[in-house]
């Protein structure tokens, strides 16, 4: 009897590619998952900022939809508004206060005021009084006259219940001038100014309010053509500064 042959079968050496299919797939899937996690809804994203502005700008929403351009428009015109209207009250005390400190200046000096040794203006930067050297000084000198000292101490009772900066400047007229004491206008009007503080200080007034300024013949008021002029050239400036905006807390 005859053997029958034995039958041989071959490998299959493609089975490897079943499973690599299959790991892409699953690899494909995975990535699927994480893309569709990580993907922002816009729709609820907008939503969130718009709560959030809202918020913050205090405006309850009618309704659900989102704040229109012309609505953020009308909210930042109230804004603006209405700080428009908070730094014009401020503008309006300030005013009122200084006008109010000229009123008392103008009262105590008035004796002066009528004889021309004495001018009280408010202007952009305070309150100036201009007091002539002739009615503080003798020619040449730094040291205040017997007559000037009532008065200032008029003055430094207004100035004491204030709590501006006041600068005191000394000027002089065109006129040189050459001593051992004061060798120039330049020590001569520095001199009369801190004499001026010293007898506000002595008076009142605190110190750290205060500063002084000489300026020598360099602002004249008027030109120094005529004795007269130089008269009016020749004085002392207290100008009591105006607060700006920023201190308005303190003005009530």
């Amino acid at each position: 009897m005859a053997r029958r042959k034995k039958r041989f079968e071959h490998d299959n050496h493609d089975r490897w590619l079943i499973s690599y299919a299959d790991f892409v797939t699953l690899l494909f899937a995975f990535f699927v998952v994480m893309y569709s996690i990580s993907s922002v809804n816009e729709s609820k994203y907008k939503t969130f900022s718009d709560s959030l502005s809202i918020a913050f700008t205090n405006k309850a929403k009618s309704s659900p939809d989102t704040i229109v351009p012309n609505e953020q428009e009308q909210l930042l015109k109230a804004l603006v508004d209405r700080r428009t209207a908070r730094l014009g009250e401020q503008q309006r005390k300030i005013q009122d206060r200084m006008k109010n400190l000229a009123h008392g200046l103008s009262r105590v000096m008035s004796p002066l005021i009528e004889q021309r040794l004495v001018s009280v203006n408010p202007t952009k930067r305070g309150v100036v009084i201009d007091i002539s050297a002739s009615s503080l000084f003798k020619t040449g000198e730094a040291l205040l006259q017997p007559g000037s000292l009532d008065v200032l101490r008029e003055v430094s009772g207004v100035l004491s219940k204030e709590e501006l900066p006041i600068e005191v400047e000394g000027h002089t007229d065109d006129i040189p001038i050459m001593t051992a004491q004061f060798p120039s206008n330049w020590e001569l009007s520095s001199a009369r100014a801190s004499s001026v503080v010293r007898m506000l200080i002595a008076n009142g007034v605190p110190e750290q309010q205060l500063s002084v300024v000489g300026l020598a013949s360099n602002q004249p008021l008027v030109a120094n053509d005529s004795p007269e002029n130089r008269a009016r050239n020749r004085r002392v400036s207290i100008t009591i500064l105006s607060p700006n905006i920023d201190r308005e807390q303190k003005i009530e």
